[in-house]
């Protein structure tokens, strides 16, 4: 398990108890981008292996991954819930042949109106025709899978983009028969509307090869504080 954060004192202590439920949970380590608040100290609290990374959710995903000793990996937001099942979930999905790595069916907790409702849905309709999953729905592969296609992309945004194109080659991403639960923040920061065309300008722009740091710069000028 590994989880990225920057300044996450809120939200980690429940995400943490959470995963105490998992019994499949083996490790769990935080990769932490600098955090200014207590993150770093309530996640050595709970016994939480800490790794120092520069910010940046790519990064710290790779960082926390080179630490990690399990077979297989989950990186999972810190605002994200795992339920009770979905270790087993994990590992009946990652049992099948023809599948590489995968993610969870995701909702939100904490819906501000009707218009982020349906992302159950948009989680399935997305892997369809996109063969992609969102990072925070939980992606997770085998170790010797990541090691195959040279750990989690080191870049400054769009890493779940970067990770699922590697991915497809070598063969299916799946959904996992559980459902995450995860924090609704961004959109009451912005707006529902606001962050949406911001989502979509930044994705047609990714489509469209603008250099990732310019996509950074466009996110972070909205004034946007990512969930890590």
């Amino acid at each position: 398990m590994v989880i990225p954060t920057l300044n996450e004192a809120a939200e980690l202590p429940e995400t943490l108890r959470r995963l105490r439920l998992v019994p499949e949970v083996g490790e769990i380590i935080i990769a932490d981008g600098g955090s200014q608040d207590a993150t770093v100290s309530l996640a050595r609290a709970a016994g939480c292996q800490v790794v120092p990374s520069p910010p940046g959710r790519g990064r710290q995903m790779r960082a926390g991954a080179n630490q990690a000793t399990g077979d297989c990996l989950l990186f999972l937001h810190a605002d994200t819930w795992l339920p009770p099942h979905g270790g087993r979930a994990l590992l009946d999905c990652l049992a099948r042949p023809d599948v590489v790595a995968g993610g969870f069916y995701k909702v939100f907790r904490d819906p501000p109106n009707w218009l982020v409702r349906g992302s159950r849905f948009k989680c399935w309709w997305r892997l369809l025709v996109a063969r992609r999953v969102m990072a925070d729905q939980g992606i997770f592969l085998r170790r010797e899978t990541l090691t195959r296609i040279g750990g989690v992309p080191d870049v400054p945004l769009m890493e779940e983009f970067e990770l699922c194109k590697r991915l497809r080659p070598l063969g299916n991403i799946a959904l996992a028969n559980a459902t995450v639960q995860t924090s609704a923040r961004k959109f009451r920061k912005l707006g529902v509307l606001r962050t949406y065309a911001l989502m979509w300008r930044v994705t047609v722009g990714y489509s469209r090869r603008v250099p990732l740091e310019e996509l950074r710069r466009w996110y972070e000028g909205e004034g946007v504080k990512r969930k890590t």
